[in-house]
């Protein structure tokens, strides 16, 4: 019998970057293993930051979904992991999901609507944002399994 899979939803309050790219990194490198969605409080349109620096690794986010936390929820869905990845100052909008084995806090990332500099300089930090998620979702699966 196959074995199944871990379900994860990362939740964020836009679901618009930091969420779209952690649900993108687990599903993409390790799929095998894990079942990912994200979702959000307040959705709004995936910021075309996501999808130029996530084209960089060869992984297209413009046709996700932008999803609503509490859609999910109505419709029953269950996951073994709940992990919010909003920073600290936005901890208090980060909804919670009810029911879920084991949620997890993420809130060393930051808040990719509050770069400021020239485009050169928002896309290197977008960047930075991009490889901080992945290596915190590589830490999360090796803790896992």
């Amino acid at each position: 019998m196959e074995n199944e899979k871990i379900r994860v939803l990362f939740v964020c309050v836009a679901n618009s970057f930091r969420s779209q790219i952690a649900e993108a990194f687990l599903n993409h490198k390790y799929g095998d293993n894990f079942e990912a969605e994200s979702a959000g409080f307040r959705v709004k349109a995936i910021n075309p930051l996501a999808i130029d620096v996530m084209k960089e690794h060869g992984i297209d986010l413009s046709n996700n979904s932008v999803d609503r936390l509490m859609d999910l929820y109505n419709e029953g869905r269950k996951y073994q992991y709940v992990i919010t990845v909003c920073n600290r100052g936005e901890e208090e909008d980060c909804p919670i999901f009810p029911g879920v084995v084991t949620r997890l806090s993420w809130s060393d990332f930051q808040d990719p609507e509050k770069f400021t500099g020239s485009m050169e300089e928002i896309k290197n930090k977008a960047r930075k944002l991009r490889d901080e998620i992945e290596k915190k979702i590589d830490d999360f699966v090796n803790t896992v399994k």
